[in-house]
């Protein structure tokens, strides 16, 4: 399969929902382009509302939606729907505990020449700290499709993080997908790698060159941050004994803070933590500012070889 975008698996999605769900509504700030949503609008106009370049009023609007018995499904780039709309979410959205399914595309680093003021780089932080908001960060594309078709029948809010830049396809049509279940795609017991997103095939390249090293790294696609997958983390942090996280977010309050909550409580290991530092994105190609920000798979595998001296170094 060709290397896609995980905003096109949410709009293949969308529109698979409107065949099977005509209660599925769907709403978008004047991206609807952007966000893929333009496919179901063109199939099925009189369930598509464009509120224009209002978000607070999209997500009132998918409020009233969602207490009127439809699933809406409300899109824009995720700096706009998560930043902008942050009260909006917190009190007519989750404080309701509403069915309205949030779809933030051109998270991360993919906005590229756009700049810091789109590119989302803090919005999980901010999403999993709502309470009973579902946050789900899909790995490629068709593993997106997944995630839109599953949250349209799950309870409550849900947040979909999705990207611009096409990501490699690393998922098949076979595997399943549940929210809140966690996919260890590799085996290995020296270390495990965590990751969510396009960070998620990055882990996958780190563990080849690992594996040549004679270093056997478990790979977890960590795809719902929340509700977080307990039981497989511990389960790696028990059996490999050191943990490295990656993810095209802020270190602060992401996927990593999320598995550390975790690991801390019940089997500490040691960690470290792949991701953009405390600070602001830039304008340029997204596969540059991947390498600027330190994403790719050298700097887990350099992770992994600190983790470790950690790892020897408890162990005495």
């Amino acid at each position: 399969m060709a290397d896609k975008p995980t905003r096109d698996g949410f709009g293949e999605g969308l529109l698979e929902l409107g065949k099977t769900h005509p209660n599925v509504v769907a709403l978008s700030g004047d991206l609807e382009d952007s966000a893929r949503a333009i496919w179901f609008k063109k199939q099925y106009p009189e369930r598509f509302f464009s509120v224009g370049i209002a978000e607070q009023d999209m997500i009132g609007t998918a409020a009233g939606l969602a207490l009127a018995g439809k699933i809406p499904f409300a899109c824009s780039f995720s700096q706009f729907v998560t930043g902008k709309t942050l009260e909006q979410l917190r009190m007519a959205v989750c404080y309701q505990r509403l069915g309205v399914k949030i779809a933030g595309s051109h998270g991360g680093l993919s906005v590229g020449a756009d700049g810091a003021t789109a590119e989302a780089l803090e919005e999980l932080a901010h999403m999993r700290a709502l309470p009973h908001m579902t946050v789900i960060v899909p790995c490629d594309a068709l593993e997106a499709r997944k995630a839109t078709i599953a949250c349209a029948d799950y309870p409550g809010p849900v947040f979909l993080r999705l990207g611009r830049a096409p990501v490699p396809a690393i998922t098949n049509e076979r595997d399943p997908f549940r929210i809140g279940e966690a996919i260890v795609m590799r085996p290995g017991d020296d270390v495990t790698l965590i990751g969510c997103g396009l960070m998620v095939a990055h882990a996958l390249q780190a563990a080849e060159r690992l594996a040549k090293e004679d270093i056997h790294a478990r790979v977890i696609n960590l795809h719902t941050i929340k509700p977080i997958d307990r039981d497989t983390i511990l389960k790696a942090a028990r059996e490999t004994g050191a943990i490295v996280t990656a993810e095209e977010h802020t270190v602060v309050g992401g996927l990593g803070s999320a598995v550390a909550e975790v690991v801390v409580q019940e089997h500490p290991v040691p960690m470290r933590f792949v991701g953009v530092a405390d600070r602001f994105g830039t304008s340029g190609d997204p596969a540059e500012l991947l390498k600027v920000f330190h994403l790719m798979p050298e700097d887990i595998v350099k992770a992994v070889k600190d983790v470790l001296r950690l790892k020897q170094s408890a162990l005495g």
